[in-house]
């Protein structure tokens, strides 16, 4: 099944014959996500320590309150319940409900593509260090190698978001796609018979603001690594509406090592899950909290590369 989408409402629609071609064996039907961003245009720098090709420069203070004031302690219950929200919900399915689990059981090995100014290959490469470091048993990191990859991230100029729709749609249901959802970014996910994600496709403006970059960024690559759906019940995450991070926060994370602990397979259900939470989650809380670096100085995106 194909999974596509642009930020947070989901409606079905047809795979591109464009793709279609590539990925017949595993790709089925799929769904479109929009979600409403806040548009901030202050430079944002978010870096993994040590990683980047340029100087570093100070946060932004947008993003610095957010760490500020995020919340960081969580119950057994809370988690539990977003993680049943995000990982097994979707807005608008085609076809007959499959509340399972969806996530790679396979390295995930990221292509990413530069189409437009700035050229953002070293905050993605930043953003992909920042996931890897967050999330146990995730193997997830950028290749130079397209054949090689089953994850590709496109980034083009805002102006060229609409095209690059087309390019995968054809006009008539790109036409739709804008009418309907004005999309702002947009990601998908192929899976098999068996739920196991073999492929994913992220595209992002690279120009539209430095807050709406690292928001859409962060949030469609880890949907694309199965945290499928958006829900506004669940006020601590990043996969709400009304919720713009811009840096992967504690409770995603919870939510995420969730997913890729090796107990959670690919294709269980609600209640398979439920059997193992109380041991999978002990052990989330543990590595989440060992590996929580200090909030100020934890992430620090490089400046873009210009020619």
């Amino acid at each position: 099944m194909k999974f596509y989408r642009l930020a947070n409402m989901m409606v079905p629609l047809p795979l591109a014959s464009a793709l279609r071609s590539a990925t017949t064996r595993f790709i089925d039907r799929g769904w479109l996500r929009r979600k409403p961003i806040m548009m901030t245009f202050a430079l944002i720098a978010i870096s993994v320590a040590g990683i980047g090709n340029g100087p570093a420069v100070a946060e932004n203070p947008d993003i610095t309150s957010r760490r500020a004031s995020e919340r960081t302690d969580f119950n057994n219950e809370e988690i539990t319940d977003g993680f049943f929200k995000i990982a097994f919900h979707a807005e608008l399915q085609v076809g007959a409900p499959a509340e399972r689990v969806r996530k790679y059981d396979e390295p995930v090995r990221i292509f990413v593509v530069s189409k437009g100014e700035p050229d953002r290959r070293p905050e993605i490469a930043a953003i992909v260090d920042d996931i890897r470091a967050r999330v146990n048993h995730l193997d997830v990191a950028i290749t130079n190698d397209r054949a090689a990859a089953n994850f590709t991230v496109t980034l083009v100029a805002e102006r060229d978001l609409s095209q690059t729709i087309r390019s995968l749609y054809g006009n008539d249901r790109a036409k739709r796609i804008q009418k309907s959802l004005n999309p702002q970014c947009l990601s998908g996910i192929g899976k098999d018979s068996r739920y196991r994600i073999r492929r994913a496709e992220v595209i992002l403006p690279v120009d539209a603001g430095e807050f709406v970059f690292y928001d859409c960024a962060y949030e469609e690559l880890l949907q694309a690594l199965g945290a499928i759906n958006d829900d506004r019940s669940v006020p601590w995450t990043m996969f709400n509406d009304d919720v713009q991070m811009g840096f992967f926060d504690v409770y995603d994370q919870y939510l995420l090592n969730i997913l890729y602990d090796p107990r959670i397979r690919p294709g269980m259900t609600k209640e398979e899950v439920n059997a193992l939470l109380p041991d999978v989650l002990s052990t989330t809380r543990g590595w989440v909290s060992n590996t929580r670096l200090p909030r100020h100085a934890d992430v620090e995106h490089p400046h873009p590369q210009r020619d």
